[in-house]
């Protein structure tokens, strides 16, 4: 590990609090150096003492500051909210180290709860077909995984679910991973102690999830492959 990341001291979340009260671009300019030492600078050295740490456990995931992080700006052309700034941070790490790349390690810096993610976010109608297939045609593993991930206490978030079977699913509408095949995403999560935040021990927590949720990832890798 390179032993960059120190932690986040209480201002960086502080920022996020007073940000979401100022949504303003005159405001985000006066502290624009404040989020770059307290969150931006931060945050990209967790992205890459995270990696070396992954790299080191022989965990494939990677990352690094430069395509790890997210954008502070939000994109409102779509959205009826309008405010410019996110109020939270977050980093990724995937495969090869890029965003849209499926299967990730995710971490969320936010004054309302942190948390770390793994698993396959948003996937495109042809990836989420896959995964979903393989829920319906390998019960067996994927009933395996589940019980791995619930042996740590972990589970697939249902958030977002659809309300009904995916078109082409009725042959499975009585079976017991109905509920999987209307996930939207394959994703599950730890939150994050506001402890943690403050020391570089969160490298290897963040490590550690990344070990326990590599079943998930490299499930859907299969289905993906």
């Amino acid at each position: 590990m390179s032993g960059r990341f120190q932690g986040f001291a209480p201002a960086a979340t502080r920022f996020f609090t007073d940000l979401a009260a100022h949504q303003e671009r005159a405001w985000f300019n006066d502290h624009k150096a404040l989020y770059e030492r307290e969150v931006k600078t931060p945050m990209a050295a967790l992205v890459e003492d995270v990696a070396a740490e992954l790299g080191v456990r022989g965990i494939p995931i990677t990352g690094d500051a430069k395509r790890g992080l997210f954008r502070i700006h939000r994109d409102v052309r779509f959205s009826h909210d309008k405010s410019p700034y996110k109020t939270h941070a977050g980093a990724v790490l995937t495969k090869d180290g890029r965003k849209g790349t499926p299967g990730l390690l995710y971490f969320h810096l936010d004054p309302a709860g942190c948390f770390m993610a793994a698993g396959f976010y948003h996937a495109d109608p042809s990836e989420l077909t896959r995964l979903r297939d393989s829920v319906a045609y390998g019960p067996k593993e994927f009933d395996a995984l589940q019980a791995h991930l619930a042996a740590h206490g972990l589970a697939l978030s249902r958030e977002e679910s659809l309300v009904r079977l995916p078109r082409g699913y009725d042959a499975v509408a009585d079976s017991p991973h109905a509920w999987a095949i209307k996930l939207r995403n394959f994703v599950a999560s730890r939150p994050v102690p506001e402890a943690w935040l403050a020391t570089p021990a969160l490298v290897g927590h963040i490590a550690d999830f990344a070990g326990v949720t590599l079943p998930l990832l490299e499930w859907g890798w299969d289905a993906l492959s």
